[in-house]
């Protein structure tokens, strides 16, 4: 249940939000899959690749939801480097001119 969980919360993640957003989530998936495999009687050695499991399935979602989104031109590194997208510029001087 925690893996599908994680792998919807990237999914969606991943179609209202920017990768920077993954800083904020992850580790709160983290904690949360932690709590509810304690709760649950699972012991660290067991617990703990699944809360790895978990944070893996997260990315891999955001990922494929990227990719996946309509938003998307083809390029992962626009989301990354900041080029912009479509007709717009860089304000750099010299550079379009």
């Amino acid at each position: 249940m925690t893996l599908l969980t994680s792998t919807l919360v990237g999914l969606a993640t991943s179609l209202y939000f920017r990768v920077w957003t993954l800083m904020l989530v992850s580790p709160l998936i983290a904690v949360l899959a932690a709590i509810l495999l304690q709760s649950d009687g699972y012991a660290f050695a067991t617990g703990a690749p699944i809360v790895v499991a978990c944070l893996a399935f997260n990315q891999l979602a955001y990922l494929a939801g990227a990719v996946l989104s309509p938003d998307n031109d083809g390029s992962i590194a626009e989301e990354v480097d900041g080029i912009p997208r479509g007709r717009r510029e860089h304000k750099v001087h010299g550079q379009n001119e």
